[in-house]
């Protein structure tokens, strides 16, 4: 059963890592200000990620799990989704220089990584359809293990991040994370492509 929870970690990591609004505000933040800073906003995104992962894992796969036609055409829809989100993160180049208020009161701080999380129609679009479809295609007793390795995934990413640029603020550039968005990308198309094949095993 600790397979399920060590696919659970990798997916969490290939979801979370690429580089988005709530990775930009950490690195940012432990580039321009001191660690405990970088280390207050890594917890606060890790907390408001983990409760969307644990939103889109439970509610949407929960719906599935009650439906053999909603759980068909979720991982359907999910696996173009999720290949589609893989190529556009092997062709994107991201930008880690881009502008983000970091000089913020803790509450502010708050505010804002609850809103760069939760505020966001794509991430609750994408992490329903990858999370939830996982949860349909999984057996009962696994789902469990497997959240759990996703929410250790995010928390072991963000405080990573915020320890590793913190260290080494002047090497940390854009080819550094062209090179984690080409890695993920290709994670995120293996995990769609298994959508894919939960899909076909339902309408076979």
């Amino acid at each position: 059963m600790l397979k399920y929870c060590i696919q659970g970690f990798l997916l969490g990591l290939a979801y979370v890592a690429p580089i988005g609004m709530q990775n930009i505000y950490v690195i940012n933040t432990a580039v321009s200000k001191n660690k405990l800073r970088a280390y207050q906003v890594a917890f606060i995104t890790s907390f408001f990620d983990i409760s969307l992962a644990l939103a889109c894992f439970f509610g949407m796969g929960t719906l599935m799990e009650k439906s053999k036609i909603i759980r068909a055409t979720v991982l359907f829809i999910g696996c173009i989704a999720v290949v589609y989100i893989g190529i556009q993160l092997i062709r994107s180049t991201p930008n880690a220089e881009k502008e983000v208020d970091v000089n913020k009161p803790l509450i502010e701080v708050i505010i804002t990584c609850f809103m760069v999380t939760w505020i966001n129609p794509q991430a609750i679009i994408d992490g329903s359809l990858l999370l939830g479809g996982f949860k349909a295609s999984l057996p009962h007793a696994a789902s469990t293990l497997f959240i759990l390795g996703v929410c250790l995934a995010s928390f072991f990413w963000f405080t990573s991040v915020a320890t590793i640029v913190s260290i080494f603020k002047q090497s940390f550039n854009r080819k550094v994370l062209r090179i984690i968005n080409i890695i993920c990308g290709a994670v995120i198309i293996y995990y769609g492509l298994k959508l894919g094949y939960s899909f076909l095993q339902i309408i076979i």
